[in-house]
């Protein structure tokens, strides 16, 4: 007999985090679904794929080395993790909310706010 656990929400958002800080593309799309969608809030589809995220990702990465985000609040709801961020880039702070959606062990979606 198998048995399968599924990887929690809050664990999956922490993983892409440290990933994110540490600005390791790898780590970072790992806990990604393949179809991962990213929203600007409420519903415009900025960009679909692993891929694509991978490119959007990977430059920035490179390119912003005083890159880092702190978890402000963080939020668990069922599929949802609900992040508010202080994020630091190119020498300028903002806040920002990040929701989170999974599915089948993997963030399927993204929404920004």
């Amino acid at each position: 007999m198998a048995i399968v656990a599924e990887v929690s929400p809050r664990y999956l958002a922490e993983e892409q985090l440290k990933a994110y800080n540490n600005r390791d593309i790898d780590a970072f799309l790992k806990p990604f679904s393949k179809n991962v969608k990213v929203y600007r809030f409420p519903d415009k589809l900025n960009y679909e794929g692993i891929e694509k995220m991978r490119e959007n990702y990977a430059s920035f990465f490179k390119n912003t080395p005083d890159l880092h985000c702190k978890i402000l609040k963080r939020i668990v709801y069922q599929d949802k993790v609900i992040d508010h961020e202080l994020v630091t880039a190119n020498g300028n702070t903002f806040k920002a909310v990040a929701i989170y959606t999974m599915k089948n062990g993997k963030i399927a979606t993204v929404t920004f706010m």
